[in-house]
């Protein structure tokens, strides 16, 4: 994580410098705005990666002396496919669009948002993917 780390640590200065110039130079505020929120956003994963690459152990990528065969083996647990985030974005879309038409809409929504919320936390405690 350590090459992420510095990657991302190269942006952000990047866009210390950018984002003042940019600024000075076109005296746009939406701009300036979202490259301000980007070099945060930057930072952030920096600070995030910093932490967790002392806190895990150095990954084959991240070994002066690391093999492709290191790299070998299982890598972790993948979902095969779910629908609920087909469902919860759809009641997400129904929710905005009654804050935007009506509370009437956002208030039949939001139960529906709850069994959607419950259906994709527990999707893996029953069914063919129970584990």
């Amino acid at each position: 994580m350590k090459n992420e780390f510095w990657i991302l640590a190269g942006c952000a200065v990047f866009f210390v410098f950018v984002t003042p110039t940019y600024w000075v130079l076109s005296g746009d505020p939406t701009g300036t705005t979202a490259l301000t929120m980007t070099l945060l956003l930057c930072l952030m994963l920096v600070l995030y990666l910093g932490f967790v690459s002392k806190q895990v152990h150095p990954r084959p990528e991240d070994r002066k002396d690391g093999d492709i065969i290191d790299g070998a083996g299982e890598l972790g647990f993948f979902p095969p496919f779910s629908w609920w985030p087909l469902w919860a974005a759809m009641v997400f879309g129904v929710l905005m669009l009654g804050i935007v038409v009506g509370w009437w809409l956002f208030l039949l929504a939001v139960p529906f948002g709850a069994v959607v919320v419950v259906g994709w936390v527990f999707e893996y405690y029953r069914g063919v993917h129970a584990h």
